[in-house]
């Protein structure tokens, strides 16, 4: 198993490396100029020469990248232009709120979509089969955006059970030492300020959990249908085990493989920023911190943020690697 670990993260290395020279070309190749963006309307030639300058936009390209990598290899990606502030200020700043987002997003998907997968594949043909099959095309093809809009009309505006925006009420105030608002009124035993923050999480999860909750049923009723009908399950049954020991020993373990496989890369895309569930629902998350520096130009930003997004994405990559050898042995092998 260790043998397996340590191949897999010698395959991160040059991963990163081509990854960060994918996102140093890409974001150079953009049209316009962070001092352009900075400077609006007061930019004159002369100042946008002294901005460049200022921070070595006027260089030629391979000293550009290796300042880039120098800055990498000491682990800081650098300062935003538009804020004057540390990358590694904004990302432990902002990457709690999509990780708390996308856990409750994925916890929504995983909670209702492997029972609904299970049960349409147990009950094969049938109308509640034929009903989640439905369901699934719907939450993959309805935009998340609108699937924002008419949540936060429903519940915010029309019921006024939730709140429409933010991660809690812009009246509070609260410390916040670890950046994980739950988390943080737990360990300060606030009763009123944990719920006010399950409030303010429910829409956008339910949001941004939409699209994985309908592939994780698909997968889970396609596995099981796969799996319920192989030998193994036949002669278990033909041994007398009863149907809960079947479905739950063989039947459900052997179809989480190709389950783990959606949950562990639609966790990654979660935690990569869900820049239009962000937007939609005000969240202060990487998803909306990106897409302000992409219209602002902010190249520090960018490029520490993208290959912070990327890293994060590859890691969970690697825990599901990790998990696909723990439920098959085999893989281990390979």
């Amino acid at each position: 198993m260790l043998r397996f670990v340590v191949r897999r993260l010698l395959l991160l290395v040059p991963i990163l490396i081509g990854l960060s020279i994918l996102v140093f070309g890409w974001i150079r190749a953009l049209p316009g100029s962070p001092a352009e963006s900075l400077l609006g309307e007061h930019a004159t030639p002369q100042a946008v020469l002294q901005i460049r300058h200022q921070y070595g936009l006027d260089r030629p390209i391979y000293v550009q990248y290796g300042r880039y990598v120098k800055t990498l290899l000491d682990f800081n990606f650098g300062t935003s232009i538009a804020t004057q502030r540390p990358v590694t200020y904004e990302i432990r700043h902002r990457f709690p709120a999509t990780v708390e987002l996308a856990v409750a997003a994925m916890l929504f998907s995983i909670v209702l979509g492997v029972p609904l997968g299970f049960l349409a594949a147990k009950r094969y043909g049938s109308v509640f089969d034929h009903l989640s099959l439905l369901g699934s095309l719907i939450g993959i093809s309805i935009p998340i955006f609108f699937l924002g809009l008419i949540l936060k009309y429903v519940f915010a505006v029309r019921l006024g059970w939730l709140p429409s925006i933010g991660r809690e009420d812009p009246l509070a105030e609260r410390p916040h030492p670890t950046n994980f608002y739950i988390l943080d009124s737990i360990i300060q035993g606030n009763g009123g300020a944990f719920w006010d923050d399950v409030k303010h999480l429910v829409l956008p999860a339910v949001t941004l959990g939409s699209i994985p909750l309908a592939v994780v049923a698909r997968i889970t009723r396609a596995a099981v249908l796969d799996v319920q009908n192989e030998d193994y399950v036949r002669t278990a049954r033909a041994k007398g085990l009863s149907p809960l020991a079947v479905d739950g020993r063989h039947v459900l373990r052997n179809a989480l493989l190709p389950v783990s496989t959606i949950i562990g890369l639609q966790t990654g895309l979660l935690l990569s920023g869900a820049v239009l569930t962000e937007t939609v629902y005000a969240w202060p998350g990487i998803g909306s911190w990106l897409k302000d520096a992409i219209f602002n130009r902010d190249y520090p930003v960018l490029q520490g943020g993208i290959l912070f997004v990327a890293i994060v994405f590859v890691v969970v990559n690697l825990i599901v690697d990790i998990s696909y050898a723990l439920i098959n042995p085999r893989i281990r092998l390979s």
